[in-house]
């Protein structure tokens, strides 16, 4: 599993001094300019290229305004880069479609649904029978803690309840990429170690890729395989960094290995050589 930068003269996805690699997700040359509201050019992402694959756990660090969020809508296929090319197992990414599955830190839930409602959502959607639907959603809720909440409504839930749901929902519709822009950003800290925990589960029973962007330089340690690190704006790659450590990982084990501590404070001098003033959470 891994990530990894493409440097000049290297055919997409296939890492110099390697065997020919299998990527899911394939970005080349990719930039984004947007225009701001007094009509002038603000780069946002500046010549991306990245290879990505199957089964990874990828976080996207860095400064804030670095162009972490835009890097993650064009695989979701939510914005199209103004050049290059995003690709989803060598096809263009053209739109928003199944086999990528977004979380991101506004719950986006259904206000009228329950949460088993919610979860079915997708599962109905693609026209699975509705007793089917409401089988997969309720293993769903119960993996990831909610068994007993299935008829509450998203306002009688917690931050941590609804995120929960909200994964869940995304699960539910068999997505083979995870797309989470800072999922854990709002919750209180107790609340984002045990959905750090819970995702971690998930991830080692399922497997699926994930492309995780964060501020925080922890989180990114703590869940990944790579931490993919990006300069300030306009963003573009400074470093990948393997992620050499054991799973399943256990925080209270991480905590005192000294290589754990040192992926931390390396990453973090990052952030200060950086030149951006704001600490990273």
């Amino acid at each position: 599993m891994g990530v990894t930068p493409i440097r000049p003269g290297q055919l997409a996805g296939v890492p110099l001094g390697r065997g020919p690699a299998e990527p899911i997700i394939e970005i080349d040359h990719v930039s984004q300019v947007f225009k701001t509201s007094s009509r002038r050019d603000h780069t946002a992402l500046s010549d991306i290229s990245l290879s990505v694959e199957e089964g990874a756990f990828v976080s996207i660090l860095g400064p804030s305004g670095c162009g972490k969020s835009t890097l993650l809508y064009i695989v979701g296929g939510f914005v199209s880069p103004t050049s290059g090319t995003a690709k989803m197992k060598g096809k263009a990414i053209t739109g928003p479609g199944p086999d990528r599955g977004p979380v991101f830190q506004e719950f986006a839930l259904f206000p009228w649904k329950s949460v088993l409602g919610n979860v079915m959502y997708g599962p109905l959607q693609q026209g699975m029978k509705p007793g089917k639907a409401e089988t997969r959603a309720r293993a769903l809720i119960a993996m990831v803690g909610l068994t007993g909440f299935e008829k509450f409504y998203p306002k009688e839930l917690s931050g941590g309840m609804k995120q929960r749901v909200a994964l869940a929902r995304t699960l539910a519709y068999g997505p083979e990429v995870l797309l989470m822009d800072e999922p854990f950003g709002a919750l209180d800290a107790h609340t984002r170690t045990r959905l750090q925990n819970d995702l971690l589960e998930i991830w080692e029973r399922d497997r699926k890729t994930v492309l995780f962007v964060t501020h925080s330089v922890e989180e990114a340690v703590f869940l990944s395989d790579k931490v993919v690190m990006m300069s300030r704006s306009p963003g573009c790659i400074r470093e990948v960094i393997d992620i050499d450590l054991p799973r399943p990982r256990r925080r209270e084990e991480l905590l005192l290995d000294p290589r754990y501590q040192k992926y931390i404070v390396d990453i973090e001098r990052m952030f200060d050589d950086s030149g951006d003033n704001e600490l990273p959470s």
